[in-house]
């Protein structure tokens, strides 16, 4: 019998090691970029539907090109596709530093246009670059540390998002705008230098459907048939959909609990607080029975958690509830994640993660649109409970209906998967 790998194992290998520093930067530049052009934007328009358009920006172009881009990630080396995306990044981080300078301000007499049209570009690269990165990491560890370098991942993901909010927060009050914005081109480049310095990889063997439709559509299918993952992807889908207040964060950072900018950084990272402190137990944790009904019951404490915080009016109550949001969302995150890893063939990753992609990353914006659209409709408390509730009626169907994903027991157990 294998010996069980211990909780830091993956980062024995010093390929994975890098592949972890790169995605730090680059998701502590994404984050800072978010959370300052949502503070930019609402100090702009001081409407909350433009803050929802900021979502809806981003997710259109990556809902478009992900079944694509899910494709090319199965047949062109990884790191190449990865390469090209962050420098598109880089590329949009430049952009907007350019329209808080003097020689570019100028453009902002447009209005907020020109924002969301970077927005939107940065869209199309992030829908290349989620596929590329998701089937890039498993080529670089052995399979038996699957589990683990997923809780890692995940952990590291997640200690840069909570940095990332509070780094722009207090680098918009303290240094101003555009030396935010430098220091989210500077992460792009060290993300780019990292990546470089990670060996290339050979691409998998090809499958055998012929054409570029039947072979996004073999991933589609493949999705389809296996109950657990559809089941495990659709609720996680609507949870985010309708769960999520991180869209409307300046609203009540701004108006309801009223603690400026530096308030709204500590708002944005307490989710991702809490789900690495989680994310850090799994890792030593981790998760053996019952995976099924602990990936419901954490979804579920998702959609309460959100409910207090649309209701709370305390900073510290809020902080403590989108704190524990962000624990129990870490739970379905890595069981989700874990599934899909163990269960999809290597050389159909990049499809079934774009496909995933189009369940979960798009749906973040896709909920800020909804969360944007609601509250301007009924106002950003009643926007948040309504969310809240909306996910506590999701768990509620899925445990009726994904029978099979409601009595998965062990996470590597392929028995009756379809």
């Amino acid at each position: 019998m294998m010996e069980k790998p211990g909780p830091y194992a993956a980062l024995q290998i010093r390929d994975f090691r890098l592949f972890i520093l790169a995605r730090q930067c680059a998701t502590l530049a994404i984050q800072i970029q978010a959370t300052i052009v949502g503070w930019q934007l609402y100090e702009i328009t001081h409407d909350p539907l433009a803050l929802g358009l900021i979502g809806l920006a981003e997710a259109l172009p990556a809902i478009t090109v992900s079944l694509y881009a899910g494709h090319i990630a199965d047949v062109v080396a990884r790191k190449k596709i990865i390469l090209t995306t962050v420098s598109l990044l880089l590329l949009s981080a430049l952009a907007l530093l350019f329209f808080t300078l003097e020689p570019g301000a100028f453009i902002l007499e447009y209005g907020s246009f020109p924002i969301y049209l970077v927005i939107f570009l940065s869209g199309i690269a992030r829908g290349f670059l989620s596929p590329a990165n998701f089937s890039f990491m498993p080529q670089l560890i052995p399979r038996h540390l699957y589990g683990n370098a997923i809780s890692l991942n995940t952990t590291f993901w997640l200690i840069a998002s909570i940095m990332g909010p509070m780094i722009a927060g207090f680098a918009y009050a303290l240094i101003g705008i555009s030396a935010a914005y430098l220091l989210d081109v500077l992460l792009v480049i060290a993300a780019i230098g990292f990546y470089l310095s990670i060996p290339s990889r050979p691409v998998p063997p090809v499958t055998d459907e012929q054409g570029v439709r039947e072979k996004i559509k073999s991933g589609l299918k493949f999705v389809l048939k296996t109950e657990i993952i559809l089941g495990a992807i659709s609720l996680d889908m609507f949870a985010v959909l309708f769960g999520g207040a991180v869209a409307l964060l300046p609203i009540f950072a701004s108006e309801i609990l009223k603690v400026g900018p530096q308030g709204l950084g500590m708002l944005r990272a307490a989710p991702a607080l809490g789900a690495v402190l989680m994310a850090m137990y799994i890792t030593h944790n981790p998760i053996q029975r019952q995976a099924g009904k602990v990936m419901l019951l954490s979804v579920a404490g998702f959609g309460a958690s959100m409910i207090g915080f649309g209701l709370s009016t305390s900073f510290v109550f809020s902080l403590i509830l989108l704190m524990l949001s962000g624990m129990f969302d870490s739970v379905s995150m890595i069981v989700r994640s874990t599934l899909i890893h163990t269960r999809t063939p290597e050389n159909m990753k990049g499809r079934v993660s774009a496909v995933n992609s189009i369940f979960i990353g798009s749906s973040n914006e896709i909920g800020a649109f909804e969360s944007g659209v609601t509250a301007k409709l009924m106002g950003a408390v009643a926007s948040v409970v309504f969310g809240g509730t909306m996910t506590l009626l999701t768990v509620g169907i899925t445990a009726w209906k994904a029978k099979k994903l409601t009595h998965l027991d062990q996470l590597d157990d392929h028995q009756n998967d379809q």
